[in-house]
């Protein structure tokens, strides 16, 4: 819990950006309700995890990575020996994109469209230059295309590298170190090797930088 002077002022500057975000989809989803799940942890962290988008499970809690994703999230925070609440974590489109089959009718998850992507795209920006973090880990690729603000990166080309980004109207810059989702390796186990030493290298670049 935010327990610093800096640390509540951004606090409540990050509850006034939340209401003024759901003031802003309800305007534009005017005809569907999109439940928002936005960052939760410490305002004044150096380190702050940028996801995707929310699942079913982040809607029904309103949390980022709980369910499966949080135990892929707890397993890559026991490797770097960081506690949860000390750093602050998000995704950058904060609503569930769904798809529906028409057969069964059953609900799941999609990647995010370009639309989506666009319209949270200010919102992360603003969320970022509250906190101001010193490093901030993308996991996956719609993630790093935002903050990096390049549609034709891909992780595979950059992951496991720190990259010098600027962030929002202020350019407020700030380092980006790009990971695959730790998800991905459920699809694709030959990724877990890469990924892993990918961890390592965040693991030791934090502790070369004295970030945490």
């Amino acid at each position: 819990m935010p327990t610093s002077r800096k640390a509540k002022q951004k606090a409540k500057q990050l509850q006034k950006l939340k209401q003024e975000s759901i003031s802003f989809f309800r305007e534009i989803y005017r005809d569907e309700e999109k439940i928002l799940v936005f960052g939760e942890g410490n305002p004044d962290a150096p380190l702050v995890l940028v996801g995707e988008a929310p699942g079913q499970q982040e809607v029904v809690q309103q949390r980022p990575f709980v369910g499966q994703a949080g135990q892929n999230l707890n397993e890559f925070l026991e490797i770097l020996g960081i506690k949860r609440e000390d750093i602050y974590i998000t995704n950058a489109v904060k609503f569930r994109p769904v798809k529906v089959d028409p057969a069964s009718g059953r609900v799941s998850n999609r990647p995010p469209n370009r639309e989506e992507i666009e319209l949270s795209r200010g919102l992360l920006y603003k969320e970022l230059c509250i906190i101001r973090p010193t490093l901030v880990v993308s996991l996956g690729n719609v993630p790093l295309k935002v903050l990096s603000d390049d549609n034709r990166i891909t992780i595979g080309q950059v992951h496991g590298t720190p990259i010098d980004i600027a962030v929002g109207e202020e350019g407020v810059r700030m380092t980006l170190f790009p990971l695959y989702h730790p998800a991905s390796i459920i699809y694709r186990p030959q990724l877990k090797e890469v990924y892993l030493e990918d961890v390592e290298k965040l693991r030791r670049y934090l502790e070369e930088k004295g970030i945490l």
